[in-house]
């Protein structure tokens, strides 16, 4: 059974053909709704924590290692997406996608109770782990459920799961967090991802699954470099990494983050595609276009409320516009170049240099008073126009030569190209305020133009690499 004939739905008539049939038609209906809401739900969560991060930090006293807030859901995002893109192979989307979301509303519990940082940041690890399983799992979902001539289409209702979240998510995580609590916001999201999963789940009915799953190689290797054992090696080398970044003696940040690279690159080149670290044509490349795509963006997104608040004087509520305007133009873009979906390689490299212009255009409004504030907000909307452009269309040049056994597989690697990344940029973010704070070297601004300068070159980086998404 061909991805492209698979429609999920065993009581869909035989004569009725799948060509006839949109993303919502009678064969798709019901998991596309599914799918719709689960990234829903992980799209409230996201942009509304990303609005109140900083008043838990302070509240919390963790402002020293602020990026951790971030990073420490990221890296254990590693996991579950590694996790969930295996399980995905073997046996079908339903079980990671049920255990993610149960993972998910129980970090959620935990971080709204935590009584100090450290605890607040095991919330975060649990909250990683949901994320990383329901995420990979949707991306599965598209590639063996959908023919061809729908993922584009699924690709950008996907980034359109952001569009409600993003116009409420961030205003009432911040009118919640300045009226009540910021604690407020994680009590909302259980009962949420509760319904979630009582409306995506029995939709899936029986999900599609590869008819004939290659074998997987794990039982012929060791268990030192199999895929969860690699995950987790990965997850605690970049671990060490972004500890070692917040020391202040010089020799043993090098020890400590050398020790973290040792650790971590080697894992890393066991659970990615072949050719990730090289970008070879093809797949390889399309993982490492996500994780500049997603380490310009993320990364930056990541620290705009810190600044906004900090250096221009916001509070939580309208620095939450700023992310709000991105996810809506994201939608916009991701849904304009759903409608084209041709020259899947130049639109990607289009909305890189889109996301570039509006990254530049951000760090400008937040770091330098001579520009007005409201200027980040429409810098951000231009950053989210050419992220759904390039977003959605590097995925679906990277998936669409894939064959069917191994999409569970390819999905993963996206994503955890996506979490590593955004972990990563968060982390050096994180480092660099944490350095503002306790030397006179570096202020607070200064380490935010650093961050937003670090994020653009990223951005420019991938605007050179997109044309090698073509296979050779």
């Amino acid at each position: 059974m061909s991805p492209s004939t698979n429609t999920g739905d065993p009581q869909a008539p035989p004569d009725r053909a799948p060509a006839e049939e949109g993303v919502f038609g009678a064969s798709h209906r019901a998991l596309s709704a599914g799918v719709l809401l689960s990234v829903g739900m992980v799209a409230f969560e996201s942009l509304g924590v990303a609005t109140i991060l900083p008043g838990v930090a302070g509240d919390l006293h963790g402002l020293g290692s602020y990026g951790w807030g971030l990073s420490a859901l990221m890296l254990a995002n590693i996991v579950g997406t590694v996790l969930a893109g295996r399980s995905a192979d073997r046996g079908g989307p339903r079980r990671p996608m049920a255990a993610g979301m149960l993972v998910f509303a129980v970090g959620c519990a935990v971080a709204g109770a935590a009584p100090d940082w450290p605890v607040f940041l095991g919330g975060r690890v649990l909250q990683g782990l949901g994320v990383g399983a329901v995420m990979a799992t949707a991306y599965t979902l598209i590639g063996l459920a959908y023919p061809e001539r729908l993922q584009a289409r699924m690709f950008a209702l996907l980034s359109s799961a952001w569009t409600l979240p993003s116009l409420v998510g961030p205003v009432v995580a911040g009118t919640l967090s300045d009226a009540v609590s910021w604690r407020a916001v994680f009590v909302l999201v259980p009962p949420i991802t509760l319904l979630a999963a009582a409306l995506t789940l029995p939709a899936m009915g029986r999900p599609p699954a590869p008819s004939a799953p290659a074998p997987d190689a794990a039982g012929a290797v060791s268990w030192w470099r199999r895929p969860l054992t690699a995950s987790v090696r990965l997850t605690l080398g970049t671990g060490l990494l972004l500890q070692g970044l917040l020391l202040d003696d010089p020799v043993r940040l090098a020890v400590v983050a050398v020790a973290g690279l040792v650790v971590a690159v080697p894992a890393l080149r066991l659970v990615t595609p072949d050719g990730t670290l090289g970008a070879r044509p093809g797949l390889g490349a399309g993982v490492a276009v996500r994780a500049l795509l997603c380490g310009a963006y993320f990364g930056s997104e990541a620290f705009l409320p810190l600044g906004l608040q900090e250096l221009r004087g916001m509070g939580a509520t309208e620095a939450g516009l700023g992310l709000s305007a991105g996810a809506i133009t994201w939608v916009a873009g991701s849904a304009f170049q759903a409608r084209r979906d041709s020259g899947r390689v130049a639109a990607t490299a289009a909305g890189f240099a889109v996301l570039l212009g509006g990254v530049v255009l951000t760090g400008a409004a937040v770091v330098t008073s001579a520009v007005p504030s409201w200027i980040a907000v429409l810098g951000w909307a231009v950053a989210g126009l050419g992220m759904g452009v390039a977003f959605n269309a590097s995925t679906t040049a990277a998936l669409q030569p894939v064959p069917a056994a191994r999409q569970g597989q390819a999905s993963a690697a996206l994503q955890l190209a996506q979490t590593l990344s955004t972990a990563l940029v968060a982390g050096l973010g994180g480092a660099a305020v944490a350095a503002a704070g306790h030397t006179s070297a570096l202020s607070s601004r200064g380490a935010l133009l650093l961050l937003f300068a670090f994020t653009a070159l990223l951005a420019l980086a991938g605007t050179l690499l997109s044309r090698r998404l073509t296979p050779r």
